[in-house]
């Protein structure tokens, strides 16, 4: 899609279009082009509809019951926040008491959206003009202009939230070298507006955050979809991890330099959500619960109890045997499980091999954790108890 097909969008035809193209979404796309264009409709507009209603079945976790009105690119859909994330993220600012933000990168406007409906005055800058216009439709309440990030005037504001772009040509770029605005100049809008919010991707090296920031890393529903430096006044704690299980937030702080203890394997082990381990949370999690690590560079959590938090999947472990092909396979086939679950932490096995080199047979299911004290390779069996959501 381009500016003009944009524009041709809006119009009654384009609505129209856009109003075929649903009734024909989930059909093959050529049958779809083809009815489009049998019914009087241009093919570039056709396209243009078709790609714009795909694009929408894919962005109700991003925009949630607007997602079949909003103006979407790819690109933009895949950098934009999804909902709950935006919405809960626009509240702590409002909490802290910003009266005006900047978005600078504000993408398709999803951020904006969040922080306009708090009565935050709300301004939204992009580089890309097709992007840009996308957000101004998205984000009516918000002013947004295409231009330079680096180029807005700042005295306007008393916040700013950044989301650095991480794609170029088209292709996920990794080192923050190669973001867009330059990563140097991102890193230096704590200094001339302390009331700032960096959305990151979750991977970011922690050595590069701004000093004195609180990094929090979120994830929904066992994804992990983003980490945010919050920075002066808005720093409360040194990591968070902010889990959503079923639209519901639950939240865990901690320094992230903490220690677990260690011990032998107990009678229950946890899995930490994403969130807590890139969080570096896992010490403040077992400490939490009364548990402790085999190994203390695996984030595996194990307990005389279970566990039952949104923070972690708890198993009771049935057994935990030295990992040998051959003694799994016949102990999985004694106890007659067909249905496995593999998950893996310090193990360099490859699951799908694995999986088939098992040869599985039987009515049961199971789950197998793959791990390692020291230089000791396990396999854990075990059975999922019923998470806190």
């Amino acid at each position: 899609m381009d500016l003009d097909q944009l524009a041709q969008l809006r119009t009654p035809d384009g609505v129209a279009a856009l109003d075929l193209a649903a009734e024909l979404a989930g059909t093959d796309e050529l049958a779809a082009a083809s009815a489009l264009r049998a019914r009087g409709v241009p093919p570039g507009l056709a396209a243009a509809a078709l790609t714009q209603v795909a694009l929408r079945r894919r962005a109700s976790a991003k925009f949630g019951a607007d997602a079949g009105r909003v103006f979407l690119t790819r690109a933009g859909l895949e950098q934009a926040t999804r909902e709950i994330v935006a919405t809960r993220r626009a509240a702590r600012l409002r909490a802290a008491g910003v009266t005006a933000l900047a978005d600078l990168g504000c993408g398709l406007g999803a951020d904006l959206r969040a922080v306009a409906a708090t009565g935050i005055r709300a301004y939204g800058v992009d580089a890309d003009p097709l992007t840009a216009a996308c957000a101004a439709l998205n984000a009516p309440d918000a002013t947004v202009a295409c231009g330079d990030a680096q180029d807005f005037d700042l005295s306007q504001v008393d916040a700013v939230f950044c989301d650095p772009a991480r794609r170029s040509g088209g292709r996920r770029v990794f080192r923050p070298e190669d973001y867009s605005p330059p990563w140097d100049w991102v890193v230096s809008l704590p200094q001339r507006v302390p009331h700032t919010v960096l959305k990151l991707a979750p991977g970011i090296d922690q050595a590069l955050l701004p000093p004195g920031c609180e990094l929090e890393l979120v994830s929904v529903d066992g994804d992990v979809v983003e980490a945010a430096a919050w920075c002066g006044p808005l720093a409360a704690a040194p990591r968070r991890a902010t889990v959503f299980r079923d639209g519901v937030p639950h939240e865990l702080t901690g320094t992230g330099d903490r220690t677990a203890p260690v011990a032998p394997p107990g009678c229950y082990v946890t899995d930490p959500d994403g969130a807590v381990v890139r969080a570096h949370l896992v010490a403040e999690f077992a400490a939490a619960h009364d548990g402790w690590l085999a190994d203390p560079n695996i984030a595996y959590t194990w307990s005389d109890t279970p566990i039952t938090s949104p923070f972690g999947r708890c198993f009771a472990v049935d057994e935990v045997l030295p990992f040998s092909l051959k003694r799994l396979r016949a102990t999985l086939r004694d106890r007659g499980v067909g249905r496995l679950e593999i998950l893996k932490r310090g193990s360099a096995l490859d699951v799908e091999q694995l999986r088939r080199d098992l040869r599985l047979a039987g009515p049961h299911p199971a789950s197998l954790l793959l791990t390692r004290t020291g230089t000791t390779p396990l396999a854990i069996l075990a059975t999922p108890v019923p998470q806190l959501r």
